[in-house]
């Protein structure tokens, strides 16, 4: 049957104005034109909805009835796009959020207070993974990708930069000694990730002048592992400002070879799937994580 919105508007605006003339002119249709698709929505049905004399329009039993439902059909409707509007301008729902187990602990957590305040009716959905993963698959709508990305199928919008820095404990260094120079550090216990590789590759010129591409030590898919061993002593690291400023400025971490490091940084980008139209949750969600982080050490 395939009835369509339009027709049902149409048939209501002529019993409501009284005339196919009046109703065209509310709908901004040509006469002719109100008229056929009041002829459309009745063949459809396969009934007469109003009868037509020389001086007025009268509902049918039938067009009676129907036009209950048309009202109710017309009414739901509005209250939608009522309510998508509503949305869009106070943002409601679940939003499934992904991210690498240290940006998620050490940038998103502590704005969680402070974005519920202001969104009371989001709700925060906080999922952590090591790993590129299917935003479609896991059900995530928006994800936080550090480094530059490859996937084309995805919206991004960059959240900022953070520079990446050799570290070590007080503790190790006084008992392993610092590093001079690129050979020393290559025989201190390095600490690196088990995936992916690229993260090995350390900002600080190696023998042949290309950046060092380090073997670990000691392995970890996990940022937040590497920070926490270096913490206890373990060994050298190379991590992201994000995560470590406080350690640095606290004293728990010190910069190795700072005059030879170069500066640096990896792209921090919100990335979702490209819709016809994105949802107010992750609009609230990147806009407020932007703005956050504006000013703050990592984001320069």
């Amino acid at each position: 049957m395939n009835i369509t919105l339009d027709e049902l508007q149409a048939f209501v605006a002529v019993v409501d104005t009284g005339s196919i003339t009046a109703a065209a002119q509310q709908l901004d249709l040509t006469i002719s034109a109100a008229s056929r698709t009041l002829g459309r929505l009745e063949s459809k049905l396969k009934t007469t909805l109003l009868r037509r004399t020389t001086r007025r329009l009268e509902l049918t039993e039938e067009g009676r009835v129907f036009l209950q439902d048309a009202r109710a059909i017309i009414a739901s409707v509005d209250s939608a796009e009522e309510q998508m509007a509503a949305r869009r301008e106070r943002p409601v729902g679940r939003l499934r959020v992904d991210a690498a187990t240290p940006f998620m602990l050490h940038v998103i957590v502590p704005l969680v207070p402070g974005y519920r305040e202001r969104f009371p009716h989001v709700e925060l959905e906080l999922n952590s993974n090591e790993g590129i993963i299917d935003l479609l698959e896991r059900r995530t709508d928006v994800a936080i990708r550090i480094g530059h990305l490859k996937d084309s199928t995805l919206h991004s919008k960059p959240i900022g930069s953070s520079r990446v820095r050799i570290l070590a404990s007080p503790d190790y260094l006084k008992t392993h000694g610092p590093p001079k120079n690129v050979d020393d550090l290559a025989k201190r216990s390095l600490l690196g990730f088990s995936q992916p590789e690229s993260l090995n590759v350390w900002p600080i010129a190696g023998p042949d002048n290309a950046p060092l591409h380090i073997t670990p030590t000691i392995w970890s898919s996990s940022g937040e592992t590497l920070r926490q061993l270096a913490l206890a002593g373990a060994g050298v690291v190379c991590l992201s400002d994000f995560m470590t400023g406080n350690d640095r400025r606290e004293g728990r971490l010190v910069q190795v070879l700072p005059r030879l490091t170069e500066d640096s940084r990896q792209p921090i980008s919100a990335v979702y799937y490209r819709n016809t139209a994105i949802s107010s949750r992750i609009v609230s969600f990147v806009d407020y994580l932007v703005d956050a982080v504006r000013g703050t050490e990592f984001a320069r």
